[in-house]
This record gives structure tokens, sequence and C-alpha cells, in this order.
């Protein structure tokens, strides 16, 4: 790769469904975008397996199936698209500056980050075994697919709490898995857990190893860690509900962010507390994270950029 200095109107981090729908409408206005993709192209998408809730697809798709569409739309409408890595950035003047890979600057008048969330999990081997295969991070994604059956959810906060009842209205029994002897979660959703009768909440409990047939998850094995008594759970399914961590550690003392590391936009758009730098995706949504949804802030960060810098070509006199 070349070392020299590249100056660009329109650069965009990340790859997901927010990344290449950024893309797509960017390169329809002639922003000539480069995207970087990061280290893992097409996003959290491309480690999921059916994909049924996004629109246009009436009998569902691959996630990494679905990227691979994302991709070639954006390629399409002239997006150069590059495999790499943004290790630094400089937000203090424009152009703004960003150093991929260590190694090569470039200067923007305009950047789309749209870096993402990464789901927090329990770091069980079997848990990566089984992912795609009976465990998920998502259960509003991948809930329906268990419709009937029972499965287990780990998680004591609000999300945890929602995901469950979210669950319970598809699923047999729904047993909930909370590390401590209380939830962690808002008194509000707390009640509307307990309130449920194909919830059963199991207190001071941690998972232990997550049991299959080499296809498909079949059983959780939990220890009790009052008692220290391991047991088994019988379920088809598995869902982490722990957190997400945004991917925004290079944006660190460049960006305003919320306490646990979501970038901040204004009301109503993607733009950030810098002019000309705007956040779409999951990076800025710590609520929805759906594919759908990301794909539709990409859309308004693309505009947000084109007018940014139409109203910077011709301003407007006062």
């Amino acid at each position: 790769m070349s070392q020299e200095n590249e100056h660009v109107q329109c650069l965009i981090i990340g790859s997901g469904p927010a990344g290449y729908t950024a893309a797509i409408y960017a390169a329809r206005a002639d922003l000539k975008p480069i995207m970087y993709t990061g280290m893992q192209a097409g996003g959290q998408l491309t480690q999921t397996t059916d994909v049924e809730n996004f629109p246009g697809y009436p009998q569902g798709i691959m996630g990494p199936e679905m990227m691979e569409d994302f991709r070639k739309q954006a390629e399409r409408f002239g997006t150069d698209i590059r495999f790499g890595y943004i290790s630094s950035v400089d937000f203090s003047s424009t152009p703004h500056k960003v150093v991929v890979d260590e190694i090569k600057t470039i200067t923007a008048d305009t950047v789309i980050i749209a870096t993402g969330a990464t789901a927090k999990w329990l770091g069980l081997p079997s848990e990566q075994q089984y992912n795609g295969f009976g465990v998920s991070a998502c259960a509003v994604c991948d809930g329906f697919f268990f419709k009937g059956q029972d499965v287990a959810i780990v998680g004591a906060g609000d999300t945890a709490a929602e995901e469950a009842t979210y669950l319970a209205k598809l699923c047999k029994t729904v047993h909930l898995l909370v590390r401590r002897d209380e939830f962690r979660a808002s008194k509000a959703m707390v009640s509307r857990v307990l309130a449920t009768p194909n919830i059963v909440v199991h207190y001071n409990t941690e998972t232990q190893e997550i049991l299959g047939n080499g296809k498909n998850v079949t059983a959780v094995k939990v220890i009790d860690n009052k008692t220290n008594i391991s047991s088994e759970i019988p379920v088809e399914g598995f869902f982490v509900a722990i957190g997400h961590k945004p991917n925004t550690d290079i944006f660190n003392g460049q960006l305003d962010m919320d306490e646990t590391g979501y970038l901040l936009t204004k009301p109503g758009s993607t733009l950030t507390n810098v002019e000309g730098v705007f956040a779409c995706g999951d990076v800025q949504d710590m609520y929805y994270r759906q594919a759908v949804t990301a794909a539709g802030s990409g859309c308004m960060a693309a505009l947000d950029a084109e007018r940014y810098l139409a109203a910077k070509e011709h301003p407007v006199e006062a």
C-alpha cells in the first residue's frame, strides 16, 4: 500500500448495513466515497445465518450473502471499497485526518462512521461453536426460529429482561439466568418479567457450558454459585444479553460519547459534535440495533454529508 497522503470527499469507516447504505447514497450523489471495511468486512451480519426480517428478502437470506449483495450494490455505483482498518483519527481541524493501517494518512472533507458495536460474550468455547446454531446475541433477530421451544437467556439488565419477555411470546419456556440474587434492570422491567408465567428466573446461576449434539444446542450446563451444585437445563436456544460494546475506542477524545461509549448524534440526524463527521448504525444506536435501522441511518448519514458539502460549496449569505 502506498504511504503517500490521499485526499477524499467522503470517507466511510465500517462496512455493515449502515456503511454500505451510506456508500450507495454517497456514490449516487457523486461524492466518490472511499470505504475502509475494518477487520470484519460486512460487520456482525457475516456471523449470522438466516436473516428473515430484512425487507425485500421474502424467503430470507444468509447474513454473509446479504452483505455480499450490499457490497456489490455499493461497488456498482463506484464506491472504492478497501480492506483495512483505521488506526487513528484527528478531527481537530479540517480536512479531517485519519491514518490507515498505521502507515497511510488520508484527509477527508467528510467522514461517515459506521463501525458498529460488538456483542459481549461469556467467553465459552461452546458459545462460539454453536453461534448461529442455537446460540445468539439478538432475540429480536433469531427468536422466531425457536417458536414453541425451550430457550435460555443470560443477563440481568434491561436488555435481558426485555429480550426475555419478547422470547416469552414465541417460546414455550424461557429460562432467565441471573448471576446474582437480584436484577440490575429497572423495577418496571423486573415486574414485567416476574408477571410473565413462562419465564423461569434462575438466580445465583452462572453458565458453565453450552451443550449440543455437534449440530445444534440441546442444553445448558449451569452452576448455582451459592451451593456450587451443577445442573443441566434442556433448551434448543441460548441467548446472550449481557450488553454490547460500541467500536469507538479510536474516537476517544475526538467525539462526544455517552458513558458506555456510544457516539452521540444530534436528534433527528447523524451529526456528531464535530462538523463534517457523521455517525450511523449501531455505533450510535444502543436501542434498536437492527440491520434495517442501521441501513436507514446510513442513508441519513450520506444525505447529511451531501448537504454539508453543498452548503460549504454554496454558502447562504446572511
